[in-house]
């Protein structure tokens, strides 16, 4: 029964670090980061089934098993810590101040990276100099060694290494979880946080277990209770830590969805503008099979279906160059422009953010006919929309004028340009 659930918590981790692979090649060291922890500790885990100590046992020492399960579990946390400072850092790039508990967490990173490595030395020199390896009575690890004082020496390194860890993640991830706007964020969050709150308590009952085993004789029935209650911590820990992280990840998933329905409704005003003023774009749409009746969703599927950037950061591109090719048109529109074009918006009978799309979609459509004909070009702007500094109400207000960009009419947005037009 272990084993089964054991390789349920295998299960879970491979799938959180296969869907985390496109962001580890990427190069995004953040996710790259979260990948290791997953990976490295899903090898543990499998080091604890009886299937990865058999494979592991044929090479011919005894217990190997068990060190390199623990070896691998501080390189994961290790890897782990390192996600978590890189979330502080742009938690605190983002709020303009560097918050104590990112102080903490970048300390305890900077510590453990050095430590690990110690660490990992001192625990490998124990186990192959002092631990007495040739008794294997007992199916345990540290029953095997009670009495020792390297297994105190050995374990108190180990889970004094994974406790510190434990407790720098539930911190962290448990102040993110009072500040996340998103249930979905806010309940996985907390389930992190609570299952670093138990691996804590994990690490103190094992502790606690190993010096009392070192000075005192235990029954067989005491081991047994012993290792069913810490195993049963041990999986409400993985198995609260795994599905929380699912959490974040499904709202990721559901942002990536509506960047995507987003960047499809945008495209259209997007290409028009970018190819008109070509010397503002990062990267020109395409234009593959000029003329031929495939070539437009051909050359939106391209567009929009290139696996890097990701979509949110595309929409980002988008927006700042739709945004920029606004100021270079505002060189070109004539005086009074985006005044006449909302009031003919208000004359046709829309109202609010409605008028203010159509109004957008004639400004929009006069000063490119002002370009295309030949206009010159101020020196300063001249005429433009009013400027919006946030990125949501930019985007929607450009979805709606997307939308109403196709309605508008050549002749109503060139008698747009003359400045004497009562609309």
């Amino acid at each position: 029964m272990t084993d089964v659930i054991a390789y349920v918590i295998i299960a879970l981790l491979l799938f959180q670090a296969v869907w985390r692979v496109p962001a580890a090649l990427r190069g995004q060291s953040r996710e790259r980061s979260l990948w290791g922890a997953f990976a490295a500790l899903a090898v543990a885990w499998l080091l604890r089934t009886g299937l990865g100590r058999a494979v592991i046992d044929r090479l011919g020492v005894v217990d190997l098993a068990t060190l390199l399960k623990h070896v691998i579990t501080i390189a994961g946390i290790c890897v782990l810590l390192r996600y978590v400072t890189a979330v502080d850092g742009d938690v605190a790039a983002s709020e303009g101040a560097v918050l104590r508990r990112v102080r903490i967490t970048a300390a305890v990173h900077r510590i453990a990276t050095r430590a690990s490595i110690a660490t990992m030395l001192v625990m490998a020199a124990v186990f192959f100099i002092v631990l007495d390896r040739t008794r294997t009575e007992s199916p345990y690890f540290m029953a095997r060694h009670a009495g020792e004082v390297g297994l105190a020496l050995y374990m108190g390194l180990f889970y004094l290494y994974t406790a510190a860890a434990a407790a720098v993640c539930a911190y962290q991830w448990g102040s993110s979880a009072r500040r996340a706007q998103r249930w979905t964020l806010r309940i996985g969050l907390t389930m992190m946080a609570f299952a670093m709150a138990l691996a804590v308590l994990y690490a103190f009952l094992r502790t606690a277990y190993c010096a009392f085993i070192t000075v005192h004789t235990v029954s067989m029935s005491f081991v047994d209770l012993q290792e069913n209650v810490t195993d049963t911590v041990l999986y409400l820990v993985f198995l609260l830590w795994v599905l929380g992280a699912i959490a974040p990840a499904t709202q990721s998933v559901i942002d990536r969805r509506r960047a995507k329905r987003t960047l499809t409704a945008l495209y259209p005003l997007w290409r028009e503008l970018a190819l008109a003023v070509p010397s503002v774009v990062l990267r020109a749409p395409s234009n593959l099979l000029p003329g031929h009746r495939f070539a437009a969703r051909l050359n939106r599927a391209r567009d929009l279906m290139k696996l890097s950037p990701p979509p949110y950061l595309l929409l980002e591109r988008y927006i700042t160059e739709i945004s920029d090719v606004q100021r270079t048109l505002s060189h070109y529109a004539s005086p009074g422009l985006y005044t006449r074009a909302k009031a003919l918006a208000d004359g046709q009978g829309h109202t609010e953010d409605e008028a203010r799309a159509v109004a957008d979609a004639y400004w929009i459509k006069s000063a490119l006919v002002a370009m295309a004909s030949g206009a010159v070009a101020h020196s300063a702007p001249v005429d433009a929309p009013p400027a919006d500094d946030d990125f949501d109400i930019q985007v929607e207000r450009f979805v709606r004028a997307q939308a109403a960009y196709g309605r508008t009419d050549p002749e109503t947005a060139r008698d747009l340009l003359q400045t004497d037009v009562t609309v």
